[in-house]
């Protein structure tokens, strides 16, 4: 395909994106062309609302008629919230949709193709399918393995500590790389923290807009469920995080004593006698539908997340400081004993962020 339809598609790639999470649904944003010229543009704001197609449908108007549509997603074709894609794109007269990916979504997966092409919609695509996905990275996963994307955020000194032997870290990094964390928790359905993290630092996990948050986080449409692994129960009910509004989750492998301002949800242990990690992940993707977790804890449960595979990406933070040989080591990666027992990653981006430096990486398993 030409270089124009990649930039049209491109548009709505950048259209998807100007809205943080809209989780459970996927990120879409849809281009109508129209003897070459652009005559609507719509996007995915929110669960219960238009989706991208129909909103792009209502800014065109009558110009739909016999227009091409550029879709960041094949257009779905099942009754949700809202009724099918399909329906309005055919309704409205479009002539031709080009589709960057499949729907993984087993209700959808060809079907909103075959509607179209049945109605007698010209369809092509996929068109840079690799860049839809990276949009839709959490929801793909969801969909097709039943866990979400985790991002495991961390941050550390140039010499590789993340607090003083006493526990004390604030702070490594500066305002400006703290604000950019706002951003990552914008985009997440939840962040997981363990209650060792909970009961050492009394953390609030919620997205902050203010003078810098604003900034990094443009679209904050709801808060992240905050989610808590606490195998014993030992979260104190005077912690901030139960304290603030919105979802509070708490996986335990206790049973029968409730927490004022969370939900108590009971999961079997894993082998040592916490709760599952692989289990809280699945619960957290098929019964709270979320697509994206960011993991903000101490070392001990970053790296057992890393260890079990449940870590897609990592998001490190360096600051530009020695915190010296008796402070705390950035991962607890036990068994390592060989450079064949090595963690691979594959780092993707290298950004300085004001006084401080971003890495983000990849597992090369994933």
């Amino acid at each position: 395909m030409s270089k124009q339809l990649d930039d049209y598609m491109t548009l709505a790639f950048e259209a998807a994106a100007k809205v943080s999470s809209t989780s459970p649904n996927p990120r879409v944003g849809c281009v109508l062309v129209r003897d070459g010229e652009i005559v609507g543009v719509g996007l995915h704001e929110m669960p219960g609302e238009h989706h991208a197609e129909v909103n792009a449908l209502l800014a065109a108007g009558e110009l739909a008629r016999g227009a091409t549509a550029y879709v960041s997603l094949e257009p779905c074709c099942h009754f949700g919230r809202t009724p099918p894609c399909t329906q309005a794109l055919i309704a409205a007269g479009v002539a031709e949709v080009v589709y960057a990916m499949p729907d993984p979504n087993p209700l959808v997966a060809g079907k909103g193709v075959q509607a179209l092409r049945a109605a007698g919609v010209k369809v092509s695509g996929p068109l840079l399918e690799a860049q839809a996905r990276q949009l839709n990275r959490g929801f793909i996963k969801r969909m097709e393995q039943g866990l979400p994307f985790v991002r495991c955020k961390l941050a550390m000194s140039l010499d590789g500590r993340t607090a003083m032997a006493s526990g004390e870290s604030q702070w490594i990094t500066g305002p400006a790389a703290r604000a950019d964390v706002q951003r990552l928790r914008a985009e997440s359905c939840a962040v997981v923290t363990g209650v060792n993290t909970v009961l050492q630092d009394d953390p609030a996990l919620n997205v902050r807009v203010d003078a810098q948050g604003a900034a990094a986080a443009p679209a904050v449409l709801r808060q992240p469920r905050r989610v808590i692994l606490d195998s014993a129960l030992r979260t104190p009910v005077t912690a901030r995080v139960l304290q603030l509004s919105g979802e509070v989750l708490v996986f335990t492998t206790c049973s029968g004593r409730p927490l004022a301002g969370a939900e108590v949800r009971q999961l079997a242990a894993g082998a040592d006698e916490r709760v599952d990690l692989r289990a809280a992940m699945q619960s957290l993707a098929q019964d709270y539908q979320c697509n994206e977790v960011l993991l903000e804890a101490g070392p001990t449960l970053s790296g057992a997340m890393v260890q079990a595979g449940l870590v897609d990406e990592v998001i490190l933070y360096i600051g530009a400081k020695f915190l010296g040989s008796d402070a705390m080591p950035l991962l607890r990666l036990s068994g390592l004993q060989h450079m064949a027992d090595q963690i691979a990653l594959h780092i993707t981006d290298v950004t300085v962020i004001d006084a401080d430096l971003r890495v983000t990486a990849r597992l090369h398993s994933h």
